[in-house]
């Protein structure tokens, strides 16, 4: 019973950053940008694999927990790039970046009109300094670590996952 609270906490920790990301958006009337969204998918992978993992046992539910982690650790490195984005260390996507200002009335219209997706570069909003992105990144780092430990009660020291 031990073993299932890792694969479950895995998924409950996913679940609350899409719920808070679902919330900010729909609620809060906080829309994403295209980097926010695909900060998304490695929540639902870690999920999905980490409900999987509580439906089987050894080296199906190691290959499961690892993929979890790697997703988590994904999620990380998007989170990363983001932050980065944020703070100016580098270019966003062109998707991100607004493009350059309108020059004529009926230009301004048009892109009112067909709303662009909110500035990757821009940080929407911030908890003691850091950005969602931060925060997401900081969460899905610790996922990785979850589902690491949750891999090595999975796997007895001394044992590969293959074995």
């Amino acid at each position: 019973m031990r073993f299932l609270l890792h694969p479950a906490a895995l998924a409950a920790g996913s679940l609350a950053a899409l719920a808070a990301a679902f919330a900010f958006q729909h609620l809060g009337g906080l829309e994403p940008c295209p980097l926010c969204i695909w900060q998304r998918w490695p929540h639902v992978a870690v999920v999905l694999l980490a409900a999987l993992s509580l439906g089987v046992r050894g080296p199906a539910a190691a290959a499961f927990l690892g993929l979890a982690g790697v997703a988590a650790l994904t999620g990380a490195g998007l989170a990363g790039y983001h932050v980065g984005v944020e703070q100016q260390w580098w270019a966003g996507l062109a998707a991100c970046s607004g493009g350059p200002p309108a020059e004529t009335a009926a230009e301004l219209r048009e892109r009112l009109l067909n709303a662009a997706p909110a500035r990757c570069d821009e940080v929407a909003w911030s908890l003691l300094g850091l950005s969602m992105a931060a925060w997401n990144g900081l969460l899905s780092l610790a996922l990785a670590g979850l589902a690491a430990g949750a891999l090595r009660r999975t796997v007895p020291a001394g044992r590969s996952a293959a074995a």
